[in-house]
């Protein structure tokens, strides 16, 4: 999906688009507190702490600061992208 949006909407710097929004994925990072670390029919939307509502609004407040506009794309889409799987595994949005 970065690459995707990247080349879509940043056709003159894609690969430092697609980079840094690649980058964001360090956002899991949060998963190494739970136990288990990996539960295939855990929601991480609302249970990790970079997962939860005030960050994800954090994240959505960085697309429209243009020195941090790629990190904010980054981890809007990783948020969906995870809010999609819950919904796809779980039948929820978030936890």
């Amino acid at each position: 999906m970065p690459l995707i949006v990247a080349v879509l909407f940043f056709r003159r710097d894609w690969k430092k688009a697609y980079l840094i929004m690649m980058a964001t994925m360090i956002v899991d990072v949060d998963h190494l507190l739970a136990t288990p670390i990996y539960d295939p029919l855990r929601c991480s939307i609302g249970f990790h702490p970079l997962h939860q509502t005030v960050p994800m609004l954090l994240y959505a407040v960085a697309c429209f600061i243009p020195k941090l506009r790629y990190v904010g794309i980054g981890l809007v889409i990783h948020m969906a992208l995870d809010a999609i799987d819950c919904q796809w595994t779980n039948g929820i949005w978030m936890m």
